[in-house]
């Protein structure tokens, strides 16, 4: 709750794929979670102290976030030290660039994971731009059949690209 800045009750309480009892939050406490994870802003310096080394222990190895292939494992092994990224049920992401002061949440709308991934991939490169060869793989890859063959390619849509314009911060 301190984290959040929401209500944490049963009736917004259910298990994830990881077995673990997660809160139902708004987009918007999710965002300022990962704020104050990464800068310990506006929470007790114990908590502050557990974030720090908890994002520096996931940055360090972030396979043992979620193993191999993951999103949130290749997108903090592309960017080492510069993204804290999870991802959760339903298509939603959150992501944390410490250095940078920024904290990102989204969800996309119908669940799916590989939707969310693209979409965080892209709002990275917005931020970003200068990481562009390590997050470029992450934001354009192909669907492959059961034969191997490509099939098509999940990107980040022109509307997308168009609402991300807006991110490019100057001072990074």
């Amino acid at each position: 709750e301190e984290l959040t800045g929401e209500t944490l009750g049963e009736d917004r309480c259910g298990i994830d794929g990881c077995s673990v009892p997660s809160w139902a939050l708004p987009l918007a406490s999710l965002a300022s979670t990962f704020a104050r994870l990464a800068s310990g802003t506006g929470v007790s310096a114990e908590h502050a102290d557990a974030a720090y080394k908890l994002m520096a222990a996931a940055m360090i190895e972030p396979f043992l976030v979620a193993g191999t292939g993951r999103f949130c494992t290749r997108v903090m092994q592309a960017l080492p030290g510069r993204v804290f990224a999870k991802g959760g049920a339903e298509g939603v992401y959150c992501a944390a660039l410490p250095s940078e002061g920024i904290a990102i949440a989204l969800k996309i709308d119908d669940g799916a994971r590989r939707g969310a991934e693209i979409a965080l991939a892209a709002t990275l490169l917005a931020l970003l731009p200068g990481e562009a060869a390590a997050i470029d793989p992450l934001a354009d890859e192909g669907i492959r059949n059961v034969a191997g063959l490509e099939t098509g390619r999940l990107r980040a849509s022109g509307e997308l690209w168009r609402a991300l314009a807006g991110l490019r911060p100057s001072s990074l």
